[in-house]
């Protein structure tokens, strides 16, 4: 993929192209971590390079939910789930994780396939505290614009993460990811590329 979306060919593509290029990046952060590195908060955060990716999984999957409009609980009976959507819990793998957002991938693609107008109305779920009361409806668009939006903003957070376990950033893993050959300015991360 090599850090970059291809040309697309339309607006519904470029949308989930780029949706598509920042849950790259994101796993990104995730490439050659066991699951106890996956699961560990390096920084003052209480945020993982596991539990970001979970969290982002569970997000973009409630958002095509609402896409749908299929009934959700209410939020004050849900927080407990959705705070335990933020941990990477003791349990769970990272390639648990990961292969659960290649199926919420496939899922959103599949729900946006089947909708022609990406400007019909989505209506705004009431009683979520950081959603507006005095908005009745988004649309398609602004729901992807906003995961995209969503993923950067967590990929960003993992890259950080990620930095702070092993030395690894954003290049060096894509190269090892993709199996750059190593160049004068790009060495591919590898284990033992990490700082000392």
């Amino acid at each position: 993929m090599a850090g970059n979306v291809r040309p697309v060919a339309d607006e519904r593509d470029g949308l989930l192209s780029f949706l598509e290029q920042q849950r790259y990046v994101l796993r990104l952060a995730a490439y050659g971590l066991t699951d106890e590195q996956a699961r560990l908060a390096s920084t003052k955060s209480t945020l993982s390079v596991g539990g970001l990716i979970k969290h982002v999984a569970s997000t973009e999957y409630g958002w095509m939910d609402t896409v749908q409009q299929v009934p959700q609980k209410p939020f004050a009976e849900g927080v407990a789930e959705y705070e335990a959507a933020h941990r990477m819990g003791p349990d769970e793998t990272l390639d648990g994780l990961l292969a659960r957002y290649d199926e919420v991938a496939a899922r959103t693609a599949e729900v946006i396939a089947g909708i022609d107008d990406l400007g019909r109305p989505v209506p705004v779920p009431k009683g979520v505290p950081w959603f507006p009361q005095d908005v009745d409806a988004w649309s398609v668009r602004w729901v992807l614009l906003h995961l995209i939006q969503e993923t950067a903003r967590h990929a960003g957070h993992a890259d950080i993460i990620r930095e702070h376990i092993d030395g690894g950033t954003a290049f060096p893993l894509m190269a090892a990811a993709e199996g750059w050959p190593e160049s004068p300015w790009m060495k591919p991360w590898t284990p033992t590329t990490q700082p000392a």
